[in-house]
């Protein structure tokens, strides 16, 4: 056997010593679920017009049910998985308050809400939301309410990759909404 035969062989028994002495990583669990909604659309129904790029662009009302115990607070990313060029981010919202069970229709632009939620870059690079516009055929909008067990205090502006990077280990809990678009109906 040439060295690097040996070296290979070794390694893979190695981990698989590893893994059966229990030492493996394991599955990550899943989440417990809670509830998210809009008096605005159903869960896989049409986005109304108002709240896509071409209506007014408003963020569309959410409500949430009661998150899992220990939860401090609460981050939001709506995306676009069907978007030509890969997922496409419409908004990222976090620091959202541990009190807070609903945001309002049209969540005004910029870096800190009133409440001292922040609000990240979607896609357009800017700090608010960004409305449903599909190029062409049915969209899907995801909508993602995550509990966390801590306030992140990540700087306004975060990228979705800082959001889910800086979440990574502190999601109690996550609810969604998927709505969908079609432009000119």
């Amino acid at each position: 056997m040439t060295r690097r035969a040996i070296g290979t062989a070794a390694l893979a028994g190695g981990l698989l010593a590893l893994a059966a002495s229990g030492c493996a990583p394991a599955p990550t669990p899943a989440v417990p679920t809670f509830d998210l909604s809009s008096p605005a659309f159903g869960a896989g129904q049409p986005i109304p017009r108002a709240h896509t790029c071409d209506g007014s662009q408003l963020s569309p009302p959410l409500a949430w049910g009661e998150p899992p115990a220990g939860t401090q607070s609460f981050a939001l990313i709506v995306e676009d998985p069907d978007a030509p060029a890969g997922t496409y981010v419409h908004w990222v919202l976090y620091d959202i308050p541990v009190r807070a069970r609903q945001l309002p229709a049209g969540v005004p632009a910029g870096n800190w809400l009133p409440d001292g939620s922040r609000q990240g870059k979607g896609g357009n690079g800017k700090t608010s939301y960004s409305g449903p516009c599909p190029p062409s055929g049915t969209h899907r909008y995801f909508f993602r309410l995550y509990a966390l067990d801590r306030v992140l205090n990540l700087e306004a502006g975060a990228t979705r990759a800082h959001l889910l990077a800086a979440m990574a280990k502190h999601i109690l809990g996550q609810a969604e909404l998927m709505g969908t678009c079609r432009r000119g109906q």
